[in-house]
């Protein structure tokens, strides 16, 4: 560890070296929520390049979700990988056409999501 990284940095990187598999997914959702609260809030300003800067922010993380899934999981993988792949289609959407419900959607699916791999990994 840095001797001069901040307590915050510091807490944040022991968090993610001593969390399982499930908490590091809880982990990413809760930052691709956080990309995509600030990237609908920095559309809803009319700041375009913070806008884009969260929202592919946020899309870095979907696209680690998709990297990581498990393909013997069967189903469960398929159905993972087409949420992820329609969030991905609906963040190109808003960016286009500057629609900030279109973000708000993929909160909501990220959120739905989220809540069930808390369950899994005990953390709910």
């Amino acid at each position: 560890m840095n001797p001069y990284a901040s307590p915050q940095a510091s807490y944040r990187q022991n968090s993610v070296l001593t969390a399982s598999p499930g908490q590091l997914v809880v982990m990413l959702y809760d930052g691709a929520i956080r990309f995509l609260r600030q990237g609908e809030l920095a559309m809803q300003e009319g700041l375009i390049a913070q806008t884009n800067d969260r929202l592919q922010r946020a899309e870095a993380i979907i696209d680690e979700l998709l990297a990581t899934l498990n393909d013997d999981a069967g189903e469960i993988t398929e159905r993972l990988r087409s949420i992820y792949v329609y969030c991905r289609g609906q963040l190109m959407t808003a960016r286009i056409q500057r629609d900030p419900s279109k973000v708000r959607e993929v909160i909501g699916h990220m959120s739905e999501l989220r809540e069930a791999w808390a369950q899994i990994a005990g953390t709910a």
